[in-house]
């Protein structure tokens, strides 16, 4: 076996490969990255609407909230230094009835908290001076948002790690420990063979709870697969969209409402729902595991939540199996848009995590462990705050693996 890693990451998404670029820079390691799949940002990375978030909606000081602020300005400027096309262009977010003012006003609130000091309070007429199309009564301007292929992000993250002299290795499924060897804490088997390393970070996304108890880790969580699925505005429909338009969020859930997304590759598109998958890499009904469902099945902490929220989990499926209740939902903010005007345009999968009392994950939660910290839940904004958070775990790695 050859000399081990300093430190081994789980995961090729943006979490892993910013955890990795950010532990290279802050000390002289020898690092490894192992991917299951054949090239990074499968997943969640490449699968998101592409934005670059503001921090309006967190909690203040939260993690979420504070890597938000952080590392959108982090994001801006690793775009402008590697001239990765991304655009700082606003966004709205609408009221159309007069029971969702209280909540935009929460919003505004939690944005100043968050240092969002150039939010606009906007009302109808103002709206439409910045969306002509949309319909609403009241709304906010954010111009922090702005948009980025996150594909291509994550690709120049991996480019700069082994430029710096370490390694990502792709299409090597990490299976579990194995025994101690000399010189290592740690031996990860893998389809590409064992890897010996010194210390693990666990940034698995969708299979980081069961990355962990491969570790012998209880997570004390199950990751629970949302598919989000987005529609596309037909090229002539295009110019019913500026930038980007938001309805105001359902504060019980960690989602944000369909919503109109005008992407660096000059598309519109519209969506994401949240609908329970059926398969942790679920992209479409079709997908089914039924040891995913099984291991889901299991846990009373599904159970919990499903007993709480099956009104809206139905509607999500509803919206899901229903063109035209989608449709509805997006024509609330835009009454021009007709059924004809979109068509289906592929879909993500979220990993969120789930208490075992139902309750779902509303922060980043790194835990660690000996020789190992584990990242159980990075949901949005992990990709804009993805520098941010490389940044924490690499502050982390360093006190507790004492470097």
């Amino acid at each position: 076996m050859n000399t081990p890693f300093d430190i081994a990451v789980i995961g090729a998404g943006i979490v892993g490969l910013a955890t990795a670029l950010k532990l290279g820079e802050r000390k002289r390691l020898s690092i490894v990255v192992i991917e299951t799949e054949n090239e990074v940002a499968q997943h969640q990375t490449g699968h998101n609407s592409g934005v670059i978030h503001s921090g309006l909606y967190y909690k203040p000081g939260s993690h979420r909230a504070r890597n938000c602020a952080l590392g959108r300005g982090m994001m801006y400027r690793f775009c402008e230094d590697h001239g990765i096309p991304h655009e700082r262009c606003g966004k709205i977010v609408v009221a159309t009835r007069d029971d969702e003012l209280p909540a935009l006003a929460e919003l505004e609130r939690r944005g100043r908290d968050n240092g969002l000091t150039k939010i606009v309070r906007l009302d109808a007429v103002g709206l439409r001076e910045h969306e002509p199309h949309v319909a609403g009564i009241a709304g906010l301007f954010v111009p922090e948002t702005g948009i980025v292929d996150y594909k291509s992000v994550a690709q120049k993250y991996a480019e700069l790690i082994r430029l710096a002299g370490h390694e990502v290795r792709l299409g090597q499924r990490f299976l579990g420990l194995g025994g101690p060897a000399a010189g290592a804490d740690l031996v990860l088997e893998t389809t590409g063979g064992p890897v010996a390393c010194r210390h693990l970070i666990n940034c698995g996304g969708l299979q980081s709870d069961r990355v962990a108890r491969l570790c012998g880790h209880d997570p004390g969580l199950q990751i629970v697969p949302f598919r989000g699925e987005y529609y596309q505005l037909l090229p002539a429909k295009q110019g019913l969209v500026k930038n980007l338009i938001y309805p105001v969020p359902d504060s019980r859930f960690p989602f944000l409402g369909v919503h109109f997304t005008r992407t660096v590759h000059g598309q519109i598109e519209a969506g994401p729902n949240a609908v329970l998958a059926l398969a942790r890499e679920g992209y479409s009904w079709g997908k089914i595991s039924p040891r995913d469902l099984w291991q889901l099945a299991r846990y009373r902490g599904f159970w919990s939540m499903a007993g709480k929220f099956w009104r809206t989990g139905l509607g999500e499926m509803h919206r899901s199996l229903s063109k035209a209740a989608f449709h509805i939902a997006l024509s609330r903010l835009i009454p021009e848009l007709k059924i004809g005007d979109i068509r289906p345009f592929g879909a993500g999968v979220r990993a969120q995590a789930l208490e075992r009392d139902g309750q779902l994950v509303d922060d980043f939660r790194f835990v660690q462990t000996d020789r190992m910290i584990h990242v159980l839940n990075a949901p949005s904004p992990a990709a804009t705050a993805s520098l941010a958070i490389g940044e924490s775990i690499a502050a982390l790695a360093e006190v507790q693996f004492r470097f």
